[in-house]
């Protein structure tokens, strides 16, 4: 499914006048944020704590558990998840920790059943969270399996993820946290795509990683051969919905939309769109070809995070052609993070303590950033 074209016109047309104007969208002022914000433990602790456990955040995508009975094992920081789709087609998340002792029901990774051992007694539990066998029963002691079941956690799935809350205490109203984005995020109609691979990835700290997600102001600088190559450095179309945010960079042959009828025009060809998530997920479909998904968690110590990067192609690729152009996205993805994003991201990190500032400037061009921090102090009452 391609964008709605109204809409990409509409930015084209955005992006366009204000390419030929010298403008970009800004906020309202420049925004000053303490260093401390990023390295005080106690204020990242509180905030992680308030942001990505009592808020619905994407934990896989709908793709990875395509089939009746998939499962996916992972960790979300400190949190051990099992997300399964039952036989009725229903996605659940539950905390992958066994209701005898504590061990894990489900090593890490992904693949098909219904039922999951505890490593440690060989307790079973079908998908759906129930507790369905006791090893060695009849001298474990009477007791009510029906009663004993999975933790689970708030999850809904929809627009192509599987949301659910980390707090078990929270339920939530999805409608209400999306606050019109899912809309966006079904115009691109994720959950139809071909998954075709995904890395896991090591990064700095929450705040320095996002910061970077959310830039469109270093791509002469970071990225001048691969999202730099083709990009307009400075030029954003910037829309909000609640936390979450569109934005839109116009690529280096924008100009000549101003020479062909709008009715011709290919807006996908002279942008590039990104949809973010608050507070760690970002997606941008290319072309209508590909997609580039990336979903970031903190690490437990709170000293790094990781990244899961998702490829998806929108159909499946077959003939060699196909597939060469989805492991060039790929690498050209990969390259843009691993090898360019990231460590300029460790620079930072590495000398953040040396006490040489003591604030972070965004500027009025920086609109997408400021959003996101703005909506961090909202959210914990800052």
């Amino acid at each position: 499914m391609a964008h709605n074209r109204n809409k990409m016109v509409d930015l084209a047309k955005r992006l366009l006048a204000h390419n030929l104007n010298g403008t970009t969208d800004q906020a309202d002022d420049i925004m000053v944020k303490p260093v401390a914000d990023y390295i005080d433990n106690d204020i990242i602790s509180s905030e992680v704590n308030k942001i990505f456990y009592d808020h619905p955040v994407p934990v896989a995508l709908s793709a990875e558990l395509k089939e009746n009975n998939s499962y996916k094992a992972t960790k979300a920081i400190d949190t051990p998840l099992l997300i399964t789709r039952g036989k009725d087609g229903i996605a659940r998340t539950f905390i992958n920790i066994c209701k005898h002792r504590g061990a894990p029901v489900c090593p890490e990774g992904s693949g098909k059943k219904s039922k999951f051992n505890c490593s440690y007694h060989g307790w079973m539990y079908n998908n759906t969270g129930n507790l369905v066998n006791i090893f060695k029963s009849d001298t474990f002691g009477d007791i009510d399996k029906s009663k004993i079941k999975l933790t689970e956690l708030f999850c809904e799935e929809r627009s192509g993820f599987i949301w659910a809350c980390l707090n078990p205490d929270i339920k939530y109203d999805l409608d209400k946290w999306m606050n019109g984005f899912e809309e966006e995020l079904d115009d691109i109609d994720l959950k139809n795509w071909y998954l075709f691979k995904s890395i896991k990835i090591e990064g700095p700290r929450w705040k320095i990683c996002w910061d970077g997600y959310l830039d469109g102001y270093h791509h002469h600088m970071v990225h001048p051969e691969t999202v730099g190559k083709n990009t307009i450095v400075n030029l954003i179309a910037h829309d909000t919905y609640g936390p979450h945010q569109r934005f839109a960079f116009g690529l280096k042959n924008i100009n000549e939309l101003s020479d062909i009828e709008e009715k011709d025009w290919e807006p996908e060809n002279h942008l590039r769109l990104i949809h973010s998530v608050f507070p760690n997920s970002s997606i941008s479909a290319i072309q209508n070809q590909h997609c580039l998904v990336s979903i970031v968690f903190p690490t437990p110590d709170l000293q790094g995070t990781n990244t899961t990067q998702y490829i998806l192609c929108m159909k499946e690729p077959k003939t060699k052609e196909e597939i060469k152009e989805a492991e060039d996205f790929a690498e050209l993805s990969r390259t843009a993070i691993v090898d360019e994003d990231y460590p300029m991201n460790f620079k930072i990190q590495e000398s953040i303590h040396s006490k040489a500032n003591t604030e972070f400037l965004f500027g009025k061009n920086e609109p997408i950033q400021q959003h996101y921090h703005n909506w961090i102090d909202k959210l914990c009452s800052k």
